[in-house]
């Protein structure tokens, strides 16, 4: 492998695999484990989606675990993409329709199994949902 090579994803799993070894070695030192960077999409404007909370859409300020919490943020109970037909789409090329719930100032999301970064495209389609 060369280190030139590597894609983005292959450099954030061994940037992982480096934080794991850290806290492990903490640990068998009896030293406290180094902070944990923070998820590289706090700060964006995101969709969550959720096992049982279903999905949500908003400005991601934590993640720890399948734990999220999100500021100014929307359900989506339906959605339609205008591009593509999965949440993804939703994601890219924001909403043709659906029914988007009332502005929320700040959630905490448990069950969270993908989080999605959203264009700005994106982002206005779904603040402006009626």
């Amino acid at each position: 492998m060369n280190i030139d090579d590597l894609t983005v994803g292959q450099a954030r799993q061994l940037a992982a695999m480096f934080a794991q070894a850290r806290q492990l070695a903490a640990m068998f030192a009896g030293q406290p484990a180094p902070a944990a960077a923070p998820h590289p999409f706090v700060g964006r404007y995101v969709i969550c989606r959720c096992t049982g909370a279903g999905v949500h859409a908003g400005t991601l300020v934590s993640v720890n675990g399948d734990t999220a919490i999100l500021r100014d943020s929307r359900r989506l109970w339906q959605w339609q993409a205008r591009d593509g037909v999965a949440l993804s789409g939703v994601a890219q090329t924001g909403l043709a329709g659906g029914k988007i719930d009332t502005s929320n100032p700040e959630i905490q999301l448990m069950g969270v199994c993908e989080i999605i970064p959203c264009s700005d495209a994106a982002r206005e389609s779904i603040q402006n949902a009626n």
